[in-house]
């Protein structure tokens, strides 16, 4: 391989140093170091509407509040809906994946949907059989 060749697939090749997207969407994020699921849920998780949902939702299932509850799940549904598509645009995205400063939100979604369904479950109202 050329001198040419290897400069041209370095050239091409989306690293940090020369791509500097990661400097815009994460600014302290270290250069070589993957971002993984678990980075995404915690960084994901500790978001003001994630924190303030937790609460809202610890608080429904505190006083097993049916109505509540729904509305807290709605609540988490449009959450997720901005954090999986609305995000970022597809190109800057894709080059954030790519240098690897963002991670998948799958670990996220998986972990809220949980939630989700364990507040329906316990705020369901119980049938009495006497």
């Amino acid at each position: 391989m050329g001198p040419f060749r290897r400069g041209l697939i370095l050239a091409l090749w989306p690293l940090p140093a020369w791509a500097g997207v990661c400097d815009k969407v994460r600014p302290f994020w270290t250069p070589g170091a993957q971002a993984t699921g678990w980075d995404e849920l915690i960084g994901l998780m500790g978001t003001p509407p994630s924190l303030i949902l937790l609460v809202l939702s610890a608080l429904a299932v505190r006083f097993r509040h049916q109505w509540g509850a729904l509305v807290v799940v709605l609540l988490w549904t449009g959450w997720v809906s901005l954090v999986a598509l609305v995000g970022l645009d597809g190109e800057t995205q894709a080059l954030a994946i790519a240098e690897g400063c963002i991670g998948s939100p799958v670990l996220f979604i998986a972990v809220v949907a949980a939630i989700c369904g364990g507040m329906i479950l316990y705020t369901a109202p119980r049938e009495t059989r006497l």
